[in-house]
């Protein structure tokens, strides 16, 4: 069992930068391929990023490629999310995600074990 935390939300103008966090508890944390989701009202939710259980593999939705860096901490048990160049359309509730089976190129909703319950990001024009 993994219980995830998410920090790091809040309001910025467009083109400002932004760090999520996500705390896991366990001591199993570094098995698992971690991610980040993101999901607005009305709309499905969509990936943003994965990271392998090493970190060595990384995967990044178009949208986000090049804006946006994922990063894990094991001795830390935290996964992070830097957002640069924030867009108005980057608004949503960012949620935390950990699975032990999936990659990080099928890292996708159906699939996830845990998930944390959300932080909100509100990108201004």
């Amino acid at each position: 069992q993994v219980q995830l935390v998410e920090s790091g939300g809040g309001l910025v103008q467009a083109g400002g930068s932004l760090r999520l966090s996500c705390a896991g508890s366990g001591r199993t944390f570094s098995v698992y391929t971690m991610g980040w989701f993101r999901q607005t009202p009305g709309k499905e939710r969509e990936f943003v990023a994965a990271i392998s259980s090493g970190g060595g593999s990384i995967y990044y939705a178009d949208s986000v490629k090049g804006r946006f860096t994922i990063s894990r901490d094991n001795a830390k048990n935290t996964m992070y999310l830097q957002m640069n160049s924030l867009k108005p359309e980057d608004t949503a509730v960012y949620y935390c995600a950990a699975d032990r089976a999936l990659g990080v190129t099928t890292f996708r909703v159906s699939g996830i074990d845990f998930w944390g319950k959300g932080t909100l990001v509100t990108v201004s024009s």
